[in-house]
């Protein structure tokens, strides 16, 4: 997931940089949602595996 997030905020800068602004900016916003799919994920996983351990 954070791979995708990374992948989708490359393609946003070098849009950018090429002057493709629509692109960029929906890449951005996509990388912004996996991210924070990410983080509710990964905080997710980290208090069930908590209480896995007695």
């Amino acid at each position: 997931m954070l791979n995708w997030a990374l992948t989708f905020l490359i393609v946003a800068l070098i849009a950018g940089v090429f002057g493709l602004y629509g692109v960029a900016g929906t890449a951005a916003y996509i990388a912004k949602i996996l991210f924070v799919v990410f983080i509710v994920l990964f905080l997710v996983s980290l208090v069930a595996g908590r209480r896995a351990i007695p």
